[in-house]
């Protein structure tokens, strides 16, 4: 279990690139002070951190369903994750909260977007992103962007055919933003069997006196 944290007081490569991107977001101070204090509680867990200024959560997710050799299950509700989705790789994406989930393979993706997992950064550059403020090409929604990929193959070849000529600097720029970063620094990954005790004892430091007891139960 690898849990990828994102490093808020350090802007990544994505912000310098475009300025605008995620913007508009604003965190309270008192939710910023316990995402501070959460990765600890998991490594009491037993569970490894992946955490670096630069870096987003979700690039410690594919740089670890990179590096895992066995199968791997991302937990995440970002659909920018189906662009690790692969015979091996599969989501595991909450639908309501954490009651009800539902698994995401190839052919979920197929089926929700109209690519393969592996053209998705270039979906998303083409269709755009509001959450994360990625303009899109113009006019062009999620259907027309899975149109111009099954018809050109990556959005490299589109621009190459001849497609979108007056933005395609900026629409491999958005590629390059919505590509999750595999090369993310990693702690050496292993197995991680729940260390329930430890768990609680920290949970204890913290006050959390009910998760502590139930913790406690399960060591």
């Amino acid at each position: 279990m690898l849990v990828g944290w994102d490093s808020l007081e350090t802007p990544t490569y994505r912000h310098e690139a475009l300025p605008a991107y995620q913007s508009g977001r604003e965190f309270d101070d008192a939710l910023l002070e316990q995402l501070d204090r959460l990765p600890a509680l998991c490594e009491s867990f037993g569970f490894q951190i992946g955490k670096a200024g630069g870096y987003e959560a979700d690039d410690f997710l594919a740089a670890a369903a990179h590096a895992w050799p066995g199968p791997v299950t991302v937990v995440t509700s970002d659909r920018d994750a189906y662009q690790l989705v692969s015979d091996r790789v599969s989501i595991l994406q909450p639908v309501k909260g954490v009651s009800e989930l539902t698994r995401i393979g190839v052919l979920e993706v197929r089926e929700r977007y109209g690519v393969e997992p592996q053209q998705v950064p270039d979906f998303i550059a083409l269709r755009g992103d509001p959450s994360d403020k990625i303009p899109g090409a113009p006019g062009v929604g999620p259907k027309k962007a899975a149109e111009v990929l099954k018809q050109h193959g990556s959005l490299v070849q589109a621009l190459a055919d001849g497609r979108f000529p007056q933005i395609a600097g900026e629409l491999l720029l958005y590629r390059d933003i919505a590509t999750m970063d595999a090369d993310a620094p990693l702690p050496k990954l292993k197995a991680t069997p729940p260390d329930w005790k430890g768990a609680a004892a920290h949970a204890t430091e913290l006050g959390l006196a009910n998760l502590a007891g139930r913790l406690e139960s399960l060591a």
